[in-house]
């Protein structure tokens, strides 16, 4: 146990600093820690903890590091709500914890420039030795002002197969976009491709300024068809994005679909292969939108994941504004290319460690410094947050974490680190006097890991409520911070307990 107590200390105190002289964690052994309580990814299901308290955990590993890709992607905590809403549980497949986490507006400071602030809290949970500590970053704020961030190139990519003529689906994306070609700047280009059982580019890159007409009348002259050959759509797409690529503007690919593939290449390594070189020499980044009561999240969420962008979940007219009127013209702008985050636990005080989701964005803890390793995009007015249950040392007191977010400068490709620290005296209040932001994260984790039971990946998160009580909790809080989102949260909740 010494040996092992000092074999992770080295992991601690070999620290080097960074740019603004915080310290920062050190590279280590790939992997993460844990007890019987919590079973590594690839055990049995059935070996899992009761959920009862336990003084008898094995030794952990000398591994005292966690590192992963930043992710801001919220599809699948809107695909929840959407099938929930109608009456089913969602595949617990498709339950991505961090997703769920991050749909919710957070309570960290932001920079002034490009880059993070790093925020690291922590409450106890009611299972004794058991906390949930919170990893926070945060970008600077979108500008209000649009004429502030640099002009847009966005080629839509837009499906209109066959399954897209359900209602809440093309309906709603021409709806969507004819509204969001009316707040784009006139400096700002759009281009659309179309796919079916084809590919078609049936508007090149085009300046909005004096071609507004234009624009509207390819979206409404949109009409569903046949097969679903998405890889068609996205190569096609990332051949007129280039095409007309303009520097000195954000271009992006953004895809609108069902993700229901059904022809032709499906596999989004095959289809994102054949497009490396748009994706990595020209920088252009891949947003998802998904749509329709039956989708493709998988498939989107890895074609995502592997075009350097990130996915959301649009069910009706509330999000659609909120994706394309909203969020997509502020956030046009990108503050960090391949950011990656690596905590670091103390071996004095903490016995093992679970990361909360990420499980498709983890990084071997060698490659955190390595910037040829692909990390996450991240834009102005984005937080990220990371959750972990942490079982510490009966009695522990002293540092007890150090995390450390490395993103490189989106335009110079310069590396950049930030830190931030954790004692175990911040460990004092427990989860339900904490403060409402950290309650927030805390009852969306506890929903998606109550619906994510049956998942192979699965274990239970320490102290988790009775839905009844998770809901109660949310409530509470929508009175609290006066949320929107938070009271939709409560509602969300309600209805998995009435389906259990």
């Amino acid at each position: 146990m010494i040996a092992l107590t000092l074999a992770g200390g080295l992991l601690l105190t070999g620290c080097g600093g960074s740019d603004d002289g915080s310290k920062s964690s050190s590279d280590g052994a790939r992997g993460g820690s844990y007890d019987s309580g919590f079973p590594a990814p690839d055990q049995p299901q059935g070996e899992q903890d009761s959920g009862e308290s336990r003084d008898d955990y094995v030794t952990p590993s000398p591994d005292y590091l966690s590192t992963f890709a930043l992710d801001v992607d919220t599809a699948s905590y809107g695909y929840a709500r959407r099938t929930l809403a109608e009456g089913r549980r969602p595949d617990p497949s498709t339950i991505r914890p961090e997703e769920f986490v991050n749909s919710f507006r957070q309570d960290y400071d932001r920079p002034h420039g490009n880059g993070f602030t790093v925020t690291v809290d922590g409450a106890r949970t009611d299972r004794d030795d058991w906390s949930l500590v919170r990893v926070g970053l945060a970008t600077r704020g979108a500008a209000e002002d649009s004429a502030k961030r640099p002009p847009a190139a966005l080629t839509f990519v837009i499906d209109i197969s066959g399954s897209m003529a359900e209602p809440g689906r093309l309906d709603l994306a021409q709806q969507s976009l004819g509204t969001m070609t009316e707040r784009l700047r006139d400096d700002d280009s759009v281009a659309l491709v179309t796919f079916s059982d084809q590919a078609e580019t049936v508007l090149p890159m085009t300046r909005l300024g004096g071609h507004r007409p234009e624009v509207h009348h390819a979206i409404e002259n949109l009409r569903p068809t046949y097969s679903t050959n998405l890889g068609a759509g996205v190569e096609t797409g990332y051949r007129t994005a280039v095409d007309g690529l303009r520097k000195g503007a954000t271009n992006r690919v953004v895809l609108i679909s069902d993700a229901l593939a059904n022809d032709g290449d499906t596999s989004p390594d095959s289809i994102l292969d054949r497009i490396d070189t748009a994706r990595r020499e020209h920088g252009i980044t891949l947003f998802g939108v998904g749509v329709g009561s039956d989708y493709g999240d998988a498939l989107m969420e890895r074609l995502a994941d592997k075009g350097d962008g990130h996915t959301v979940y649009v069910s009706g007219a509330d999000d659609a504004e909120k994706v394309f009127c909203e969020q997509l013209p502020q956030n046009i702008d990108l503050t960090a290319r391949d950011a990656k985050a690596q905590v670091a636990f103390d071996p004095e005080t903490v016995a093992s460690f679970r990361l909360v989701g990420y499980d498709d964005r983890r990084v071997a803890d060698d490659d955190f410094r390595d910037d040829r390793v692909d990390g996450g995009e991240v834009g102005p007015g984005h937080t990220v947050t990371a959750l972990y249950a942490v079982h510490t040392r009966p009695g522990a007191d002293g540092h007890l974490a150090t995390a450390t977010v490395r993103w490189q400068d989106p335009d110079s490709r310069a590396p950049h680190e930030k830190s931030g620290e954790l004692e175990t005296g911040s460990l004092d209040d427990s989860v339900w006097s904490a403060s409402p932001r950290f309650q927030v994260t805390a009852v969306a984790a506890y929903l998606a890991d109550d619906l994510r039971r049956g998942d192979d990946r699965w274990s239970s998160l320490p102290g988790a409520p009775h839905l009844s009580e998770l809901a109660d909790r949310a409530d509470t809080l929508a009175d609290q911070t006066e949320d929107r989102a938070v009271r939709q949260l409560a509602d969300t909740i309600r209805r998995a307990e009435h389906l259990e």
